[in-house]
């Protein structure tokens, strides 16, 4: 995807190894914009669906995550720090620089390479839809303030444009990796 866009190259990304998500996906927004039933459009019959197996597979594991998310979550004092939110089942430690990108032995288990996260604004922030600054102010991506989305959505992630996060009171989050999100995530 040489000439591609960074957007197309997300979608292409997301959708490259689940061919059926995206079927699903497309049938779901024609639903929407024909506003009809999903079932309908997708042509779903309810008496006859298909089987809902399970296979056994072979899956990497990250070795270190749970060092790297005890230490982020520990920094932050297990709460959002955009939020506040203080139920660790809903907090992630999210990498600012992604684990793919980052150096095995001086950025992947850093914890000033983490933000404590809820599991939305995480998955926000690993999208490029939100950012943060070099001041700890809260970025969001002009895709999010000028498409249009739900005031639930707006309520939740485009209202702390501005706001600055609660900073850990230990580990820092670090300009280098804070630089690199804005750089090659953040959509601006």
């Amino acid at each position: 995807m040489a000439n591609g866009s960074k957007l197309e190259s997300l979608i292409w990304e997301e959708f490259q190894n689940d061919w059926e998500a995206l079927a699903f996906e497309s049938k779901a927004i024609l639903a929407n914009i024909e506003n009809e039933d999903i079932a309908i459009v997708a042509n779903i019959d309810l008496d006859n669906l298909p089987p809902g197996k399970d296979r056994n597979s072979v899956v990497k594991q990250r070795i270190g995550q749970n060092f790297f998310r005890s230490a982020v979550l520990n920094a932050y004092e297990s709460r959002c720090c955009i939020t506040g939110i203080a139920m660790d089942t809903l907090l992630v430690a999210s990498h600012i620089k992604p684990w793919k990108n980052s150096d095995i032995k001086t950025e992947r288990t850093n914890p000033t390479n983490g933000l404590c996260l809820n599991a939305l604004h995480d998955k926000a922030f690993d999208q490029g839809l939100i950012s943060i600054n070099k001041k700890f102010e809260i970025m969001v991506s002009n895709e999010l303030k000028y498409d249009y989305i739900d005031e639930l959505t707006k309520n939740w992630i485009v209202s702390f444009e501005g706001k600055r996060i609660e900073t850990p009171h230990k580990f820092l989050p670090d300009s280098r990796f804070i630089e690199y999100h804005n750089d090659a995530v953040f959509r601006g």
